[in-house]
C-alpha cells in the first residue's frame, strides 16, 4: 500500500497499456460523444481527421483506467478534486495501443488535515511510435500513513 509518505517530486510509474477497437469507439461515441467523426464511418472519412477517431473524453477515461489499474489501487487515495489541464494532441484510432506514464510534480501536506496529503501529477499517454496522443495535470488526494 502506498501512502502519501511514499510519493516524492520526480518519480515516474509506467501505468501499462490499453488498446482500443472500432467497437468500443462506436459503442462510447454514441452514448457519451455521438459528434460524427467519432459514430459515422463515412462522415469521419469526409472531416479533418480522414477517418474514425476516439472521443477525447475516451481517451481520457483510457488514461484513467490505467492510472488507477497501475497505481491507485494499490495506495490509500482519497480521491482528486479535480483537473488543471488536459490536451488532446493526436487523434486516437481503432487498433492503436496506448501506453500510460505519471510523474509525480510535487507533494505537500495539508494544511487542514494532518491525516492527508496533496499529489500533484502529470499523466501522459503514447501511441506505438511513442508520440504523446493526450496529457492531463491533476492532483489527487492520499492518506498519510497511520501511526
Amino acid at each position: 500500500m502506498r501512502y502519501f509518505e511514499d510519493f516524492a517530486e520526480g518519480q515516474v510509474y509506467e501505468l501499462g497499456e490499453a488498446s482500443i477497437s472500432e467497437a468500443e469507439i462506436l459503442e462510447f461515441a454514441r452514448k457519451y460523444d455521438p459528434q460524427p467523426f467519432h459514430v459515422d464511418q463515412a462522415a469521419a472519412q469526409h472531416s479533418m481527421f480522414r477517418g474514425l477517431i476516439a472521443s477525447g473524453w475516451q481517451t481520457a477515461s483510457m488514461y484513467m483506467g490505467l492510472l488507477v489499474r497501475g497505481l491507485l489501487l494499490d495506495s490509500a487515495s482519497l480521491g482528486s478534486a479535480g483537473v488543471d489541464e488536459l490536451r488532446w494532441l493526436k487523434p486516437v484510432r481503432p487498433g492503436d495501443v496506448l501506453r500510460g506514464r505519471v510523474t509525480i510534480t510535487s507533494v505537500r501536506p495539508s494544511s487542514k488535515s494532518p491525516s492527508r496529503g496533496t499529489v500533484a501529477t502529470f499523466g501522459e499517454l503514447f501511441d506505438r511510435q511513442g508520440e504523446r496522443v493526450y496529457f492531463v495535470r491533476s492532483s489527487g488526494m492520499f492518506a498519510r500513513r497511520p501511526r
